[in-house]
């Protein structure tokens, strides 16, 4: 499609304060050929790139989103994010009763870089931290104490965008009752989880839900019927194409595509205890695997729902919110250049605290003078253009390999001299 742009809204939400925000701009397209590739430098007097984007009729100071998990567990934590410049805080995954939300400890484990690769369960390992499971739930804290806190945190930042993370049981009533609720709180949007891949898909929650289909199209269409917000999908890695979830969420009426949540794992072994890690009680179960070392995965996840949503959704304007591994603005960057509209991070900031914002967004301003990007909208989705299937890669070699051959100049080895042609042929070597 031309573009990503988010400027669908609902027709019903003219009372909500979302509303007050300034629309989107107009679409742009995917591609810019002639700027990619060329390294364009910046002049003392060149002005800031632009990192403002408008998603769904919301704007945003900049793409980078907190993504739903421990950053926005409570108002202290979200008020902390919006003081330090985050574009959108996604709040912790809130269901009607908290009290079967049950968190144990300890509940994370780590992966760090050794020195002959990835080094697991053992206090001597020292190195960068790549990898990070855990297998926490979604929000213990009762529904009401959050709604609350929504409410005050809109009443205090009435400019800034707060999407709440919502997630019931296979119940039409449960979920319209909640939507109904964390609505009334003034919240700019929806992203419901269809992909938290330990504890709650037991209770037919969470990944159940988005690795089923049909189970998704009945969901998303109870959601849709009832949310006056913008809903964001939020897709499970663990399947086999996650294409399909993601075009019959946006075929039952959602207007964006996060992606991914975490990759189910078994963060490893300690070979000392011979227990599996995070250890709780000398047992464990599978968790949600994220941080650095699920970026590649996240990057082609998000590349095949980008190209499934240029190709099938052309002319509208859905949304893609890209998640995974994100510490760096050159790690944003390559989510944008495949299409997303904004960035999530998570597990960054648990790492690395709310100010990594400002480190995010300097780097992103650094590389968008690099290219002479004005705007986010300016290489949004342009790398897209250059992915393609393994058939085409070697038809484009064999091509380019016969038109070199076909202008190839100079002489290949020293059997070629010849003497008629000794000028000619030192010649066709020469550069200058």
């Amino acid at each position: 499609m031309a573009s990503l742009s988010f400027t669908q809204i609902r027709t019903n939400r003219n009372n909500n304060s979302v509303a007050e925000f300034a629309r989107a701009r107009p679409r742009t397209t995917w591609a810019r050929p002639t700027r990619v590739g060329f390294k364009v430098f910046a002049s003392q007097t060149q002005a800031e790139p632009d990192l403002s984007v408008t998603v769904n009729g919301l704007h945003m100071p900049n793409p980078f989103v907190i993504g739903s998990g421990p950053p926005g567990t409570n108002y202290t934590v979200m008020k902390r994010a919006f003081e330090e410049g985050w574009g959108a805080v996604i709040a912790k995954t809130v269901s009607l009763d908290a009290s079967k939300v049950i968190n144990v400890t300890p509940r994370y484990a780590r992966l760090r870089a050794g020195v002959n690769g990835s080094v697991n369960g053992s206090a001597k390992a020292k190195g960068q931290i790549i990898g990070w499971e855990n297998i926490e739930l979604i929000s213990d804290r009762s529904l009401d104490i959050m709604l609350n806190e929504f409410k005050q945190l809109k009443e205090e930042y009435p400019d800034r965008i707060l999407i709440a993370s919502i997630m019931e049981e296979y119940n039409k009533a449960a979920w319209e009752e909640l939507i109904d609720r964390v609505e009334q709180t003034g919240v700019d949007a929806l992203e419901i989880n269809f992909s938290c891949p330990h504890g709650m898909p037991e209770r037919k929650m969470g990944a159940a839900v988005g690795q089923d289909c049909a189970l998704l199209e009945e969901v998303c269409g109870w959601v849709n019927a009832k949310a006056t917000v913008p809903v964001w999908a939020k897709m499970t890695p663990n399947i086999t194409d996650i294409t399909q979830p993601a075009r019959v969420a946006l075929r039952s009426g959602c207007e964006g595509i996060a992606a991914i949540n975490t990759i189910m794992s078994v963060m490893g072994i300690n070979l000392d205890t011979l227990r599996p890690e995070p250890c709780v009680e000398g047992y464990s179960t599978p968790g949600g695997y994220s941080s650095k070392a699920v970026h590649p995965i996240a990057l082609a996840k998000v590349m095949s729902i980008a190209k499934m949503m240029k190709s099938e959704f052309g002319d509208k304007d859905f949304s893609l919110s890209g998640i995974g591994g994100v510490e760096t603005g050159g790690d944003a960057a390559e989510f944008i250049l495949l299409g997303a509209n904004t960035v999530q991070v998570c597990t960054g900031v648990m790492m690395h605290g709310y100010g990594l914002v400002k480190q995010l967004s300097a780097e992103l301003k650094d590389f968008m003078k690099a290219h002479n990007f004005s705007s986010i909208e300016d290489f949004r989705g342009v790398s897209l253009q250059y992915f393609t299937t393994h058939m085409d890669l070697v038809r484009r070699q064999q091509e380019a390999i016969q038109q070199r051959k076909a202008v190839r100049k100079g002489l290949q080895s020293d059997k070629d001299w010849t003497g008629d042609g000794f000028v000619k042929e030192t010649e066709s070597m020469v550069s200058n």
